[in-house]
């Protein structure tokens, strides 16, 4: 046996990476057509004839109906396999990015946006499942990391190329065209991915109904990490979120008199950022596992120390290296959240990797879309005081790193139990 190679671990190879890289095609589409919206906010609001309280709701619609989905997703995955609801994903979000293009009126727009989102919801932790059972375990983090990597990709195509096109050929003819990237992935899945190498089949799960639901959701939930993968994900995801997905463009306008072009550099800075810490975390992991929780939290220190010095910055408008030292900084979220993976992966066994992949993943979503509502309600109740608005970043980061504190030597003494299990049942293994 190699060395890091556990028992019953896949091989990986070059098959996996083929099998492994069509099925991150498909979630690299579903962030294309995810964060599609960014770019066409002005263009929705004209369109659609609605303010700026309307329009946000596109946002938090799609980010309930995302984060709402996380542990039904984990449970069909581990029940239905990987192929299958990647399928099943892609078919989702390609029709709501085609209704989105034909809408004649909000409301229909707004059901557009929410399929757009089931979608969505299915293919992030079945890209995670596609990788636990393609690649061996030591290898987890650093797969985790690309598959974030692909994702930031999928947001820069929507900024940089979709942008052109809405405002080249038109809003229906944009969304429509784009929406052929759904089909084509579509047929990718169904003609090359497969759930599982030979060999490495998992045991069949007999349908037991709400019992096995039940079951999935309980077993996973007691494993102390993964709770501390949630509460990773939770504090460390959302303040980057939060600034890409809604209030980073009128923050850096009305706030800090930014020109929309170089609030737009900054955003796309966050992107940026995000793909080059993203690699680096994910080697760091991958060699040092001991490293994992330092990074967690030295990225949600770093983050508040930046939001707070930009806030609190005495002068009417915070200076630029500082707006570029944040959203660099920002760019650290996102890499940091897929940390929380790697405390949920090890504390349980394949057959629920689907349910404590869709728990971890629910806690960054959930974070996200409380901020992202608590901010445009303190904006009205203010007049607008962003300093006081954004203040809500720093109860999310205390309650996060509060449970995080609570739950780190609980997780990493079961981890260590497991892995010292394993080495033994390794040392059994007859030659």
């Amino acid at each position: 046996m190699s060395p890091g190679i556990l028992p019953g671990d896949p091989p990986g190879g070059r098959r996996a990476l083929a099998v492994w890289g069509t099925g991150v095609s498909v979630y690299f589409v579903a962030v294309i057509f995810r964060t599609s919206l960014g770019v066409a906010g002005l263009d929705a609001a004209d369109r659609f004839h609605v303010n700026a309280s309307a329009l946000s709701t596109f946002s938090i619609l799609q980010l309930l109906v995302y984060a709402g989905m996380q542990i039904p997703v984990g449970l069909l995955v581990d029940r239905l396999g990987t192929k299958k609801v990647l399928a099943l994903g892609a078919v989702l979000f390609t029709a709501g990015q085609l209704g989105f293009a034909f809408s004649p009126s909000y409301g229909t727009a707004l059901a557009s946006r929410a399929l757009l989102g089931c979608g969505d919801a299915l293919t992030f932790i079945s890209v995670l499942r596609l990788g636990t059972r393609w690649f061996p375990a030591r290898r987890g983090p650093l797969v985790a990391q690309f598959a974030g990597l692909v994702g930031m990709a999928g947001n820069l195509v929507s900024t940089l190329v979709l942008a052109r096109l809405l405002h080249g050929i038109g809003w229906t003819a944009a969304f429509a065209g784009s929406a052929v990237a759904g089909a084509v992935v579509f047929v990718l899945v169904l003609l090359f991915l497969k759930d599982h190498p030979e060999g490495h089949e998992p045991e069949p799960l007999p349908h037991q109904g709400a019992a096995y639901v039940r079951r999935q959701i309980a077993a996973s939930w007691r494993e102390p990490g993964t709770r501390l993968g949630m509460w990773v994900h939770f504090t460390t995801q959302f303040p980057a979120m939060v600034f890409l997905l809604l209030w980073g463009l009128p923050f850096l306008v009305e706030a800090q008199g930014l020109s929309r072009a170089t609030a737009g550099e900054l955003l796309t800075l966050v992107v940026l950022s995000n793909m080059g810490v993203g690699m680096v975390y994910g080697q760091i992991v991958a060699r040092h596992h001991e490293a994992r929780l330092p990074i967690a939290l030295a990225t949600v220190g770093t983050t508040a120390v930046l939001w707070a010095a930009t806030l609190a910055y005495p002068g009417e408008h915070a200076p630029m290296w500082l707006l570029i030292v944040l959203c660099t900084v920002l760019g650290a979220c996102g890499p940091a959240s897929m940390i929380g993976f790697d405390f949920a992966r090890p504390a349980n066994p394949p057959e629920r990797q689907g349910t404590a992949s869709g728990i971890t993943n629910m806690g960054g979503f959930v974070a996200s879309m409380t901020t992202l509502f608590a901010v445009g309600v303190l904006l009205d109740a203010t007049g607008d005081d962003y300093g006081i608005a954004f203040s809500a970043v720093f109860v999310l980061q205390a309650l996060g790193v509060s449970q995080i504190l609570r739950l780190r030597k609980r997780a990493i003494r079961r981890e260590r139990e497991r892995l010292v299990a394993s080495r033994v049942e390794t040392v059994h293994v007859p030659a």
